[in-house]
């Protein structure tokens, strides 16, 4: 890393860093301080993953989205000094992803993440508003370009703002069981327990389906479905509504409230008009008690395609 003077913490540490319980399950090694602001952090990336390594070798962008988010919560506490009791929430994140984004086994080992903070606001009582722009790349080609708002919660914020349900142990116990999936290969898997999206009433919508028993994308007891699940299900909506294996180029999403475990989480697909780089465009929102509680606009190749250098790249100041 340039001869900068490398962080590498206990694998106990990291954990707790990344928010992660299962050590396979957490992906940031080391990393290195470019300027107050900068960072690059070098990940460990499996070869195969469970979840997100599909059947025909290549590697789901999401296990990317994945380890920029345990990058952020971990320079969160090693950089900014939040305390890893804080409770880190997304407010809006874009990625803009190269066709390299599907990775091959093997190059997955070579990711490296270039992270400049570009908001830091302290509030009171420990709260903090941040603002990121995260760049990774595999062996200097660049796999995508994000830039992602959030804040970190203390506990005592937290704990007001979620009344009730901020015990993760008893919102865990009170999540829905899961209904029946959707065809796997609908939603090009193989395995039903990675399916996370269940038929519903109405075209082009599905009901989120949330099997905590999933290690992956439950790895511990959360009190209201984490972020990943949401990606993961926009991303399977999309397929399912729009048949075929085009590459993701963009994924755009804002997040107004927290979706609970204990409730019905509607996904509606909303096709919208291609772009000017002819991209498919759709965008899915999140319903959960008649309210709005996130979107995501997500962006296709064009059908036989792929996309250029780097599609439409994420603003760097957010």
């Amino acid at each position: 890393m340039s001869g900068e003077a490398l962080t590498r913490p206990s694998s106990a540490t990291l954990l707790s860093w990344a928010r992660k319980v299962r050590p396979e399950e957490a992906f940031v090694r080391e990393w290195s301080e470019k300027s107050p602001t900068e960072y690059q952090v070098s990940l460990d990336l499996p070869r195969s993953h469970a979840f997100y390594t599909a059947a025909d070798g290549s590697t789901s962008p999401l296990l990317l989205i994945e380890s920029i988010r345990q990058a952020l919560a971990v320079l969160s506490c090693a950089a900014q000094g939040i305390p890893s009791s804080h409770r880190l929430g997304w407010n809006t994140a874009r990625y803009a992803f190269t066709p390299a984004a599907g990775l091959a086994p093997g190059l997955s080992a070579d990711v490296l993440l270039h992270v400049r903070h570009t908001e830091v606001s302290r509030r009171r009582q420990g709260a903090a508003r941040l603002a990121a722009h995260i760049r990774a790349t595999s062996g200097g080609t660049v796999l995508v370009d994000s830039v992602i708002r959030y804040t970190a919660f203390p506990p005592l914020i937290y704990d007001r703002l979620r009344k009730e349900r901020a015990d993760a142990k008893r919102a865990f116990a009170r999540a829905l069981p899961p209904p029946p999936p959707v065809s796997a290969a609908l939603v090009g898997r193989t395995d039903p327990r990675d399916v996370v999206i269940a038929p519903a009433s109405a075209p082009h919508e599905y009901r989120l389906r949330l099997d905590t028993r999933n290690e992956v994308l439950f790895d511990h007891p959360h009190d209201h479905v984490p972020g990943m699940v949401l990606l993961e299900g926009v991303l399977q909506a999309v397929r399912a509504s729009m048949p075929g294996h085009a590459p993701l180029v963009g994924l755009d999403s804002t997040y107004a409230r927290y979706v609970e475990l204990d409730s019905p989480c509607l996904l509606s697909v909303i096709p919208l008009p291609d772009d000017e780089e002819n991209h498919s465009r759709a965008r899915v929102v999140g319903v959960q008690n008649g309210r709005e509680a996130f979107a995501s606009t997500v962006r296709l190749a064009p059908a036989g395609l792929t996309p250029g250098p780097l599609a439409t790249s994420a603003t760097e100041t957010p």
